[in-house]
């Protein structure tokens, strides 16, 4: 969990990236559209019950996915660096929800109980996992660990959301009764499991159809959007949500955004968490997933799911933006001048020998050693003697100075 430098697939998922001509995400304008198809043709009728089926088959599908792309064992070897996971899941499970039940006392001034719910539900999903993964690997941190954060905090999210909308949301979704517990074991839970277990013999598939596959998930969502909002636009609950409210729900979401973010950076550093660790928790402990939210809201709150994944669709984006600009300045860091252990990144660092005689050579790596013996400086920077040494070999030129 200590090598930290952004693979083959990591750098793929730098592709997600915004054109800097684009000040939203492609992804959601389409989502965007979608509602506006909902509002201008609502499925209804015949047509809302085929909706409905393929949104649970939807569903479904989204959830096998995740199952059979969670690797096991990268999730065991993850369990090594518990500290920072408990952070992360203490972040999204515990201090967001904190923040959502605060904000209980802007009702009905800034936001109407339909909002609030919203909002509040908004703070109890789990956090991302592809966005965490991306602008970790921007800013130079620990992409492993960000990677296991958000899987942990998805896996976490399918027991522990229902549990914690049932708690503290159960008034509005009707509690969750027998009817609901069979939906979240049936819809999210068994296909999860099954594409555990089938992860093997379907591994190597979607491997090789990732491009395919992230359209099917994406699609997946869409079709959810619709047919949440097609029951909002047939139940008539459009005309509770005024331009006004929104944009007090907006600045709501601002807030609340901006105190994640700090309350995740400085909060890792007062636990003594890195550089690298304070940006994988800075990332994966303050956002949210849309894609494993929208699924859930349409189980737990069934017609009123439009409203429930309102709050969560305007946090999305923003969080996209925000971050994005966080990420960016975090590369341009700079570089601690000294490391120790196994840590990746380009550092100038000095080795040094001390015995039978001395030397220094600088060059891209670091080195610590101590003992008798003699400088292989020169076009490595790594050091060799017979004394106790540690450091990784550099790979830029070096240049020792003569032994006298």
């Amino acid at each position: 969990m200590t090598d930290r430098t952004p693979g083959p697939a990591f750098r793929r998922v730098l592709a997600l990236r915004l054109p800097s001509w684009l000040p939203v995400d492609g992804y959601v304008l389409a989502l965007l559209g979608t509602v506006g198809l909902a509002t201008v043709l609502p499925a209804s009728g015949v047509g809302a019950d085929l909706a409905q089926g393929a949104a649970t088959g939807a569903v479904a599908l989204l959830f096998f996915l995740y199952g059979a792309r969670l690797s096991t064992r990268e999730a065991l070897d993850g369990l090594r660096h518990w500290r920072l996971h408990l952070t992360v899941l203490g972040a999204t499970f515990v201090l967001f929800p904190l923040l959502g039940l605060a904000a209980r006392g802007l009702v009905p001034t800034v936001l109407t109980p339909s909002l609030y719910d919203g909002f509040l539900f908004l703070c109890l999903v789990p956090s991302t996992i592809q966005s965490s993964i991306a602008f970790t690997s921007i800013a130079r941190g620990n992409v492993p660990a960000a990677i296991c954060a958000g899987s942990f905090s998805s896996l976490a999210g399918i027991v522990v959301t229902p549990l914690l909308v049932a708690a503290l949301l159960g008034g509005s979704t009707g509690g969750l009764s027998a009817d609901a517990l069979i939906k979240i074991v049936f819809q999210l839970l068994v296909p999860f499991l099954a594409g555990q277990l089938l992860r093997r013999r379907v591994g190597g598939f979607l491997d090789r159809h990732k491009k395919v596959l992230g359209r099917v998930d994406r699609g997946s969502i869409l079709l959810v959007v619709y047919t949440a909002f097609s029951q909002g636009m047939v139940a008539g609950i459009w005309h509770l949500v005024t331009p006004a409210r929104l944009g007090l729900l907006l600045a709501v979401e601002v807030v609340l955004l901006a105190v994640m973010l700090a309350v995740t950076w400085y909060g890792a550093g007062r636990l003594g968490f890195g550089r690298a660790d304070r940006i994988a928790i800075q990332f994966a402990g303050s956002k949210k997933s849309l894609a494993a939210g929208l699924p859930m809201a349409s189980v737990l709150f069934g017609p009123q799911a439009s409203l429930a994944v309102l709050p969560l669709m305007l946090f999305h984006q923003m969080q996209l933006m925000v971050c994005a600009v966080i990420a960016r300045r975090r590369s341009e860091d700079p570089e601690p001048e000294a490391t120790t252990g196994r840590d990746t990144g380009l550092a100038t660092g000095t080795d040094t020998d001390t015995g039978a005689g001395t030397g220094t050579g600088t060059g891209t790596g670091t080195g610590t050693g101590t003992g008798r013996g003699r400088d292989t400086s020169a076009g490595t920077g790594s050091d060799t003697g017979s004394g106790a040494e540690a450091g990784d070999p550099g790979t830029g030129p070096a240049k020792p100075r003569a032994r006298r």
